[in-house]
């Protein structure tokens, strides 16, 4: 069992089901588009440089999905087809935010458990809006001593949290799904990683995850109960 130290936990995808729901709506709107002969690969490698394009300027989260999703089906749509389609599909995006929150198995049981034996910090990236109510709906607030809320998960953003909170970068664990943005930041400032891999995590987070001493691979998040 690993001594007492600073569990950083991260939200979506790890805590929650997120993805999946967007992936459903992709879906719907491929579904849309495939009569008219746009093909569903080529459409959503579009839709994936409109994300890569917005992320730096408007951040992430269910906003700018639906505008990324909306440019990407208009420069798709005929010029002949029905106008309504476009609202159709914002408001299937927008309805993303308003979806039923999901924990995955295990979370309440094992945060319990891991409350008390160790320090717990939420540590997600994304729109702040979007994100806390996320976590008040989720009930789980209580179980962390602190949340952070980033614009973006890199190895220069975790050296800032170790020098805010004045972390033990050695006792100091990440936890999350997403190797670009949890797991190889996390190893590269120092600290040490446990890497949860979720079977939708998003395209744009996929990455190869550093192979080293500092990294656990786990099966699923009430697995932290035999490490910690």
């Amino acid at each position: 069992m690993t001594q007492f130290c600073n569990l950083l936990i991260d939200a979506d995808d790890t805590l929650w089901e997120n993805n999946i729901y967007f992936e459903r709506v992709i879906a719907e709107v491929q579904a849309l588009l495939r009569p008219l002969g746009v093909d569903s690969h080529t459409f959503r490698l579009h839709l994936n440089e409109k994300e890569r394009d917005h992320i730096p300027v408007h951040g992430y989260g269910t906003l700018n999905f639906t505008r990324s999703l909306v440019q990407a089906f208009n420069n798709f749509l005929p010029e002949d087809a029905d106008e309504s389609l476009k609202k159709k599909v914002e408001f299937m995006a927008l309805g993303i935010m308003n979806h039923p929150l999901e924990l995955l198995e295990g979370v309440p049981e094992t945060l319990s458990y891991l409350y008390g034996r160790h320090v717990l910090f939420l540590v997600t990236k994304g729109d702040p809006g979007e994100q806390m109510r996320k976590i008040e709906v989720s009930s789980l607030r209580h179980y962390f001593k602190g949340i952070e809320i980033l614009p973006e998960k890199n190895d220069t953003v975790f050296r800032g949290l170790l020098d805010k909170h004045g972390w033990n970068p050695g006792k100091t664990w990440m936890i999350g799904n997403s190797p670009r943005s949890d797991i190889n930041p996390a190893i590269s400032a120092g600290m040490n990683a446990v890497y949860i891999p979720h079977p939708h995590t998003w395209v744009l987070e996929h990455e190869e995850p550093v192979r080293h001493p500092r990294l656990i691979e786990l099966e699923k998040f009430s697995d932290l109960r035999s490490h910690f």
